[in-house]
């Protein structure tokens, strides 16, 4: 029996990885989901893969002048301060008379980076601009097509005084919101093709506005994947662990994360039909076609006259002090399971004729790959859980004897 003995153990030893995995899915405990840096922005080097629009704003109507990166520099309007961070504000220091028509010079940056399928993007801010008539947002857009056509991911944006932030979609007709998506937000709309999109209100206390700011901050997430898009948001004090310890060459395991406060999942909306590579902008606009409409405005805001301009982007600026973005890094990761691959150049941006200013000089497509199978490995069984337990118990009844 001795030489049985060593073969049972043998056959243990050899099974064992297989059966502790299969164990895993049964229990439901998330197995590693693994996603590899890829760029950082953050300190002195923040704003190195960024294209500065420069012009107005001919998309959303904001009361508000892009400038480009020479004047933004000059005017104090993107920084470093001194805590590292990257600094991305609305001009607040400027006196503007009454006129028919007034800007405010602002800031909106478009990556020289794209992301597809199988990207991971993280936000870690201080600061988001909040105050009436101010109008930020996070978002991703499909640069190569005339919007909507390639999609849009709207990951921060709110207005006016909102105390909680909204998550959104934009594509053509077919895309929508499934029934009972497992998320922790609140549906406010399920079609996208909709003009405000399909929307999803965030439903954590601290997401937006003067109550982010006291509390520090958070983090919030994007993964786009072909079965699903999903956002994450995460107070500074609730921040997982697999953020909080990370740098920025460190790998993010995202299976500890719970469920995302926005999920669309693909059952409704073919992901990769939808969300070819996309950008990251960053900005921020006053008033416009959504915080500046009076109803909508009256709702969010009380002013004296109730008019977005005049009560705001008219006189001395000194009520934006809050409108500014502090960052302490943009983080982008690419699924262990995908391929990159490099262009030289990529076409601008055609969501408006002015846009040739985002024009990116290197995109990152991240293109699906099949997962990695070991040689030999698909002789393996596969087995449910009832079988494993009558496999160890026969095996350990060989052992005994």
């Amino acid at each position: 029996m001795r030489g049985l003995h060593w073969n049972a153990v043998y056959v243990l030893a050899c099974l064992f990885p297989r059966l502790l995995a299969q164990c895993v899915i049964c229990h439901d405990v998330q197995p590693a989901q693994i996603y590899n840096p890829v760029r950082e922005h953050a300190g002195q080097t923040f704003f190195d893969r960024w294209a500065y629009y420069g012009n107005i704003d001919n998309t959303t109507w904001g009361n508000v002048t892009f400038q480009d990166q020479a004047n933004a520099t000059a005017r104090g309007l993107t920084f470093i301060n001194s805590a590292g961070n990257a600094i991305v504000k609305v001009d607040n220091t400027t006196n503007i008379p009454p006129a028919p028509l007034v800007n405010r010079d602002s800031i909106r940056l478009t990556s020289l980076d794209s992301y597809g399928v199988g990207s991971l993007i993280l936000i870690d801010v201080v600061h988001i601009p909040y105050g009436c008539s101010v109008w930020p947002s996070f978002w991703t857009y499909g640069i190569e097509e005339t919007w909507p056509l390639a999609g849009e991911i709207d990951i921060i944006e709110a207005i006016n005084d909102m105390p909680n932030n909204q998550v959104a979609l934009h594509t053509t007709p077919g895309c929508f919101l499934a029934s009972n998506p497992p998320q922790t937000g609140h549906t406010l709309e399920t079609d996208c093709s909709k003009p405000q999109g399909c929307i999803v209100a965030e439903t954590k206390p601290n997401s937006f506005g003067q109550g982010f700011a006291q509390a520090g901050g958070g983090v919030y997430a994007l993964l786009l994947e072909s079965d699903a898009v999903s956002s994450w948001f995460w107070s500074r004090s609730d921040i997982p662990a697999s953020i909080a310890n990370a740098t920025s060459s460190s790998p993010m395991d995202i299976s500890s994360w719970g469920l995302p406060t926005a999920a669309y999942p693909s059952s409704a909306c073919n992901i990769d039909q939808f969300f070819p590579p996309q950008n990251l902008v960053l900005l921020t606009t006053l008033c416009g076609v959504w915080a500046g409409v009076p109803s909508i405005y009256a709702s969010t805001c009380h002013t004296p006259t109730n008019n977005c301009v005049n009560d705001n982007v008219i006189g001395n600026g000194s009520n934006y002090a809050n409108a500014y973005w502090e960052i302490r890094y943009i983080r982008t990761y690419l699924s262990a399971n995908a391929t990159p691959t490099t262009s030289s150049s990529a076409a601008s941006p055609t969501d408006s004729p002015a846009a040739a200013s985002d024009a990116a000089t290197t995109v990152v497509v991240v293109t699906q790959s099949p997962l990695p199978t070991a040689e030999g490995s698909s002789a393996l069984p596969t087995f449910q859980f009832p079988e494993i337990i009558g496999i160890i118990a026969a095996v350990a009844a060989v052992l005994m004897t």
